[in-house]
């Protein structure tokens, strides 16, 4: 007996097929999803050369595609946001990359910084915007991919300010 544990292996543990499953190609799970988007945030060379700040409206980029799936990276820079919104019948990943970002929703207001990561299923409302006095970056994966994204009018909460939608 191991003074760590009580597991003990006997025989060839590699001769059990149903261990060497390969890796599943694409993302099929919530889970799945979340290592892709947080895989991509560790690994700046996939994305830091390609980020754009734009004062005059959020800067976006499609970053990669996979089966019914879409990565895309958004600039932030102080003031702008998204407009009160959902993603229709996409359920999503959001991963802040750098920067900080503000989400709110109708009760909460919460403040996201780098590394942290939200989960949202179809027809979650929100709004993200930064809040912040330096440019933020952001990495959305949508499953399905991204094919509305309906705009909402009532206010998240009354701390709310005016913010530039895009």
């Amino acid at each position: 007996m191991n003074s760590d544990s009580d597991l003990q292996i006997a025989g060839d543990i590699l001769a059990v097929q149903h261990l060497l499953q390969p890796a599943p190609e694409h993302p099929a799970t919530v889970a799945d999803f979340v290592g892709l988007a947080r895989s991509l945030a560790e690994d700046r060379a996939q994305w830091a050369h390609v980020v754009q700040y734009d004062a005059a409206s959020r800067w976006y980029h499609r970053l990669r595609t996979g089966p019914g799936y879409e990565v895309w990276l958004l600039s932030w820079v102080p003031g702008q946001g998204s407009g009160l919104h959902d993603h229709g019948l996409s359920s999503g990943v959001l991963t802040v990359l750098e920067g900080e970002l503000t989400e709110r929703t109708a009760d909460t207001s919460r403040a996201l910084t780098a590394g942290a990561q939200r989960v949202f299923a179809p027809g979650y409302v929100h709004e993200v915007v930064n809040d912040s006095l330096e440019p933020a970056v952001s990495l959305h994966v949508y499953y399905p991919g991204l094919t509305e994204m309906p705009m909402h009018h009532a206010q998240c909460s009354p701390a709310r300010r005016d913010v530039v939608s895009a």
